[in-house]
């Protein structure tokens, strides 16, 4: 990985610094457009953080990752299962309407609501009651230490403006369930919509009245979306964008040498892995009758054909950092132990076929997007390419995640790659409870392959609500070791992240969970 230039980008405490007078726009050249305008309407980082322009939550993760006051000014547990927030009073919605407690208690059933895509970032979520006008409880269904983590990504609407536009039920983008905010938004945050036209360019204006500090000069940003990664680059030359938050990799040494752009690379929070298909059947193959996959051996085989090595090499530039664990280590969680690999063994793994009754293959659907994880298309080509040479017959159907994404949700995939960085808790809890666990209730929201184990739902479970910080990351740490054992996935990478900007652009904050926080960025 290269090494961080401290002198492209000024660290976040000059951030501190009063903003220069003068007000710039901000053209953010990404490679691909948000999912919608409603923040609930799919659990997906991008989105997520350019809507936190937008709208904001009741507290948020500071410049250096730590949880600090947002719309409430403070809170207390006032039993083992009850948290008391204290609501920041002044505070106005694009709109011109105030904010209160009516505000909170209509977001939190919204997105905890039975067809919320989001409803899993809330798993201890019982129900939220009104105190007075600017003081909310929220009640869990049991002692929980994450409560702040998963609020940083739950955002407060207006109950009125819900209300009047018959909007209090989420959306769900990958379902097309709309609303009307999918097209329109009216939130607390740094920025207001001023227009959107999807697909195309959205944009953003400063919010004048915004309650907080101001630290950034920039009175317009525009989200423009350029899927194609020489086209953005040529954008940022030229001076078309000033910003991407997506640096194509077998670009950067060009950009580096550019005049008038500067590089941020480094490695994210994210790890990417294969998941497997683990229902009775497979989605479409030419073994009909079973799934291959319930085997250990062919998962096993699966693995022994990924020359991890060739696939940072070439896919990766060599920028990504290779693992055999499927959390960061900087995710509680995580353990060193969990880091070696399946040696690369092509021979093992077509024995292993062989050995499960498979010595001539099988086809398999092999889902990837070409815009969701970085290189993801070069990724998944590389790894057709590997089991391929094992003997297997993956079909792969690659495309834009907004055709991907729809597949993957509904489970018509016999491999996919998927990508977690523990948002919003920054936590294995994260992974364990959405992703592992089976689907039951608000757990497993992205079980898509029909996975799980009754011994890491049951260590998940515990954990939620164990206040032991030790004892709670033991068994977190016992729950990703039984998958790691199981191969119930196959882990490939912390992937890495490039930005790019203009040397308009003075100051900028990259955090290794890969959200731009334009509030706290200025221009020349």
């Amino acid at each position: 990985m290269r090494p961080l230039k401290s002198t492209l980008f000024a660290a976040a405490a000059a951030l501190l610094l009063a903003a220069p007078a003068s007000a710039a726009t901000l053209k953010w050249g990404a490679p691909r457009d948000i999912a919608s305008l409603d923040p609930y309407s799919f659990g997906e980082t991008f989105t997520l953080s350019v809507l936190n322009h937008v709208y904001e939550g009741l507290v948020r993760y500071d410049a250096n990752l730590k949880i600090e006051p947002a719309l409430a000014e403070r809170w207390e547990i006032v039993e083992p299962t009850v948290w008391r927030f204290h609501l920041r009073k002044g505070v106005k919605f694009h709109n011109g309407a105030d904010f209160t407690s009516d505000d909170v208690i209509a977001s939190l059933k919204r997105v905890s609501h039975d067809t919320s895509p989001l409803k899993g970032n809330l798993p201890a979520y019982k129900d939220s009651r009104k105190v007075d006008d600017y003081t909310v409880d929220i009640v869990l269904n049991a002692p929980y230490p994450l409560l702040l983590n998963d609020l940083t990504n739950i955002f407060i609407f207006d109950k009125d403006w819900l209300v009047t536009n018959n909007a209090e039920l989420p959306t769900d983008s990958a379902k097309g369930v709309e609303g009307y905010p999918t097209h329109n938004a009216n939130g607390t945050g740094p920025f207001k919509v001023e227009s959107r036209r999807p697909d195309a360019k959205t944009v953003f204006v400063e919010n004048k009245n915004w309650w907080d500090k101001k630290k950034h000069n920039i009175d317009r940003i525009e989200l423009i979306p350029i899927a194609s990664a020489p086209t953005r680059v040529a954008a940022l030359l030229s001076g078309e964008i000033n910003f991407t938050n997506v640096a194509p990799l077998q670009d950067l040494a060009r950009l580096e040498q550019a005049e008038g752009v500067k590089v941020l690379q480094t490695t994210e929070l994210r790890t990417v892995f294969f998941a497997l298909n683990m229902r009775d059947k497979l989605f479409e193959s030419d073994i009909k009758d079973r799934n291959p996959f319930k085997d250990k051996r062919v998962r096993e085989a699966l693995y022994y054909a990924i020359n991890i090595d060739q696939m940072q090499k070439r896919a990766m530039r060599g920028l990504s950092r290779n693992t055999g664990a499927i959390v960061a280590p900087a995710i509680p969680g995580y353990s060193a132990d969990m880091e070696p690999r399946l040696a690369f063994d092509a021979d093992k793994a077509k024995k292993l076929l062989a050995d499960a009754g498979y010595p001539n293959g099988f086809e398999f659907s092999f889902v990837c997007s070409t815009d969701s994880y970085t290189n993801e298309e070069e990724l998944c080509q590389a790894a057709v390419s590997m089991w391929s040479r094992a003997g297997l017959k993956p079909q792969l159907s690659s495309g834009p995640r907004t055709i991907q994404n729809p597949k993957r949700v509904r489970g018509d995939f016999d491999v996919t790659t998927l990508g977690w960085a523990n948002e919003p808790m920054i936590d294995a809890y994260s992974l364990l409870v959405q992703v592992l666990h089976s689907k039951t209730g608000t757990a497993g929201v992205f079980n898509w392959g029909g996975w799980g184990n009754a011994t890491i739902d049951d260590l998940t479970d515990k954990s939620a609500s164990e206040l032991d910080q030790a004892k709670r990351i033991a068994m977190m740490n016992q729950a990703l070791k039984i998958a790691r054992d199981d191969v119930m996935f196959i882990p490939l990478h912390q992937q890495p992240m490039a930005w790019a900007a203009r040397t308009d652009v003075t100051n900028i904050v990259q955090l290794s969970d890969n959200k731009a926080r334009h509030w706290l960025t200025t221009m020349k």
